[in-house]
């Protein structure tokens, strides 16, 4: 019996725990190396199909731009699938936008699996991961359903194991233009490239020896190498990063920002007796009106990775 409408899908957000800038390529793309990590800050989305073909979106919550991730995503797939069917999508939006959490790329993902479900398609992961990443950098690694070593412009993928873990993220009102922290003159693109044994050799070294949050800044391997430029862009950027930095002793900038997030420990630091988030008990207040603010589970998976093989 085919299928009617999918519910109450979700779309987590990402951090990127480091983020090198390796090089540029003749097409103006940048060449990336990062840790990619999901966590449980999500949208949800509701997919029902329709037997005219047309695609129409429905914002639940924040009204969306008229042609997002969502809409292209769908769109793409029943272009390449010669599909007839088409879907309404609504989203409740939950994830802030211009914050380099990935919400909209991850909406995506989660709009091309559950396409590929709802509309019968049966497209194997592969396939799907080189539609996602002509819509977007980031799309393949939700697709990809991991954390992840990503590299190129983040269409390779490499799985990686790491504990699981809380994050504090906060991210101040203002948004910011990816296209603008990347044209600017204080990026610079050439980091050494380093190679996956390397990073898990070291990630492995940290686990062993890890020191608390609040005894080092060197929690996070790496750096990230779009800070400076955001920093420039948006004084927020540094503010949120020290407010964080000050609570948990350590701090970084996620994508190209404005969100920021430290790394918070493990279950123990992960709620109050009252069941509240620390970042809200601890630092509300201290924070612009409009800012934003979560306690995060990190997840080793995807909820929808076991939806294509």
């Amino acid at each position: 019996m085919s299928l009617h409408a999918l519910y109450d899908l979700p779309a987590p957000a990402k951090l990127n725990l480091f983020l090198h800038v390796t090089g540029r390529r003749d097409d103006g793309y940048h060449l990336l190396q990062s840790v990619f990590t999901l966590i449980n800050w999500q949208d949800t989305l509701h997919l029902e199909r329709r037997s005219d073909g047309r695609i129409q979106r429905h914002d639940l919550g924040p009204a969306l731009p008229a042609e997002d991730l969502c809409l292209r995503a769908a769109r793409a797939l029943q272009q390449a699938s010669g599909c007839t069917l088409g879907v309404d999508i609504a989203i409740d939006k939950q994830v802030p936008w211009g914050a380099g959490l990935g919400g909209g790329s991850s909406d995506a993902a989660t709009v091309l699996l559950g396409l590929n479900r709802l509309w019968d398609l049966r497209w194997p992961r592969e396939r799907l991961l080189a539609l996602g990443a002509t819509l977007g950098a980031d799309v393949p690694f939700f697709l990809g359903g991991h954390t992840a070593f990503v590299e190129g412009i983040g269409e390779i993928l490499t799985p990686i194991d790491l504990p699981e873990n809380r994050w504090a993220v906060l991210k101040p009102a203002a948004g910011l233009p990816t296209q603008r922290i990347f044209s600017s003159e204080l990026l610079t693109r050439d980091t050494k490239p380093v190679k996956v044994a390397g990073l898990l050799a070291e990630l492995q070294r940290q686990s062993e020896t890890r020191q608390t949050a609040e005894e080092s800044n060197e929690t996070f391997w790496g750096r990230n190498d779009l800070q400076a430029a955001a920093e420039a862009l948006c004084p927020d950027v540094q503010q949120a990063a020290r407010l964080l930095a000050e609570r948990f002793g350590n701090s970084r900038m996620t994508g190209s920002g404005s969100a920021v997030f430290a790394d918070a420990g493990g279950d123990d630091a992960s709620e109050t007796d009252a069941g509240t988030s620390p970042v809200a008990t601890l630092l509300e207040g201290s924070w612009p009106e409009g800012w934003v603010g979560r306690m995060c589970r990190g997840l080793a998976n995807h909820p929808l990775k076991d939806w294509v093989n």
